[in-house]
């Protein structure tokens, strides 16, 4: 027929397998989180028990069901960390996946900002390499859902094309909650008005041209430059204060009273930095011996098939929460040994440090680091902190030491605490301030910091 064309498409796409999806679960569960998933699994898989004498598995089985067992390590004996990142598909049932989704809907503790970008991530049709590049960059978003370091300085730090970068950027500027993945206060109000399907509107010329200006409440001055009236003005006020200004407040984790460290850096009587892994709320689990020898010795295949099911998808289980862990640790040492001077002097003594440089040094993926630290905190001696905290891109200084992203803005906060009300500082003033220190910052970014710290600028802070 006239008029109609057939097209073939073929198109590669990765899809996580069930076991893979429980991998990356536990990975990103803080310890609160995990202990639930645990929970769970005890009373929907019923060969889970909880370890309370720390046997190990016997390998004293009849030869069916050693062969069984040999088949099931030939299974997943292959199923390490770098698996994540690799093409590989499995089948399930629906049974199965009503479980999973059973298990995964039960989880009641409050999830992170990061948590909920990588849930959408993983269900986004997006290129493999673009999804990897925003999994990494979902590290480096801040609560506030901000990035804290410029894409330029992620993209040299991590290898990439700055147009990659930018890629998955956007990808993620497409989920929720709107504004997140922003740089700046300016691009996620952008971002918001723009899925309201106001682009090009007064609101939008507003908050891209004079977002300062309208701070101010300079309303006629806006209104004069615009060639418009100062009551649609206000009337485009009202629109840009129903914005969010904070689009990761709602999964503020100050604001769950029962935040847990995953992680614990003390001193011990000698003086030296032990690390800790908190386990109060993780059950040690394993593999019943009762259920091993029933399925020795049952003659049903339906429940000899039921039952190698089920000792399967405990031990991936098992598995899982073993690499959880032994990346945490390997992450907190690696932190310990990169970042002694914290440990002494607080946050201002953090040095420049990224995701890819650890993920070398313990070989796993930098999109597993991002991952193992999405809404995880560390106890140490000078407080609780997250994870993420640790990574930041940074500048040296002219005697050469390195000073991280973090450092600086926590000069800035004491340099402005310091400050006289009646005569406060111009970001011109820091960034002098920070040249004679040796640090060369631009006034730009100072603003920028500035604003991640929620201090407003100097004469708006000015005491009379």
């Amino acid at each position: 027929m006239a008029g109609i064309d057939l097209h073939h498409n073929l198109s590669q796409s990765q899809v996580l397998s069930p076991q893979m999806r429980q991998s990356l679960e536990v990975l990103q569960a803080n310890s609160l989180e995990l202990g639930q998933i645990l929970q769970q699994a005890l009373l929907t898989n019923p060969v889970l028990e909880i370890d309370r004498d720390e046997e190990q598995f016997e390998e004293s089985l009849t030869p069916d069901a050693e062969h069984d067992m040999e088949t099931l390590s030939e299974l997943d004996d292959d199923f390490r960390e770098l698996s994540i990142t690799e093409h590989r598909t499995t089948s399930s049932s629906a049974d199965d996946d009503a479980k999973r989704e059973h298990l995964y809907n039960s989880i009641v503790a409050p999830e992170t900002l990061q948590q909920h970008l990588l849930s959408q991530l993983a269900l986004a049709a997006l290129p493999d390499e673009t999804k990897q590049v925003a999994t990494l960059l979902i590290g480096y978003i801040n609560d506030r859902g901000f990035f804290d370091t410029p894409l330029e300085d992620i993209a040299i730090a991590n290898n990439l094309p700055l147009r990659t970068v930018e890629r998955a950027q956007i990808a993620l500027q497409n989920f929720d909650p709107p504004g997140a993945a922003a740089t700046d206060l300016t691009e996620c109000l952008l971002i918001q008005l723009a899925k309201r399907d106001m682009l090009g509107s007064l609101e939008y010329r507003i908050v891209a041209e004079h977002l300062d200006t309208l701070a101010r409440k300079r309303i006629p001055e806006i209104a004069r430059k615009l060639g418009v009236t100062t009551e649609a003005v206000n009337q485009a006020a009202e629109t840009i204060t129903t914005l969010t200004p904070d689009p990761g407040a709602e999964f503020d984790p100050t604001s769950n009273p029962h935040i847990t460290p995953d992680l614990v850096v003390f001193r011990n009587a000698s003086n030296n930095l032990e690390i800790q892994l908190t386990n109060d709320n993780i059950p040690d689990i394993n593999i019943s011996n009762a259920y091993k020898d029933l399925m020795a010795s049952t003659d049903d295949n339906t429940a000899r098939q039921y039952l190698r099911d089920q000792i399967r998808d405990g031990k991936i289980l098992i598995r899982s929460v073993s690499q959880r862990q032994e990346t945490l640790y390997k992450l907190a040492l690696e932190l310990v040994k990169r970042q002694p001077e914290f440990f002494d002097e607080g946050p201002k003594a953090l040095k420049p440090l990224t995701m890819n440089d650890i993920a070398e040094t313990i070989e796993v993926h930098p999109a597993t680091i991002s991952r193992a630290v999405a809404g995880k905190y560390v106890l140490t001696p000078h407080g609780l902190f997250e994870l993420r905290t640790f990574f930041t891109t940074g500048f040296t200084t002219d005697q050469g030491k390195e000073v991280s992203n973090t450092g600086i803005r926590e000069t800035i906060q004491q340099l402005i605490s310091n400050e006289n009300p009646q005569k406060p500082l111009s970001d011109s003033a820091i960034e002098k301030t920070l040249k004679e220190k040796g640090i060369k910052v631009a006034r730009r970014t100072i603003a920028k910091y500035r604003d991640q710290l929620n201090i407003l600028p100097s004469h708006l802070r000015k005491q009379f």
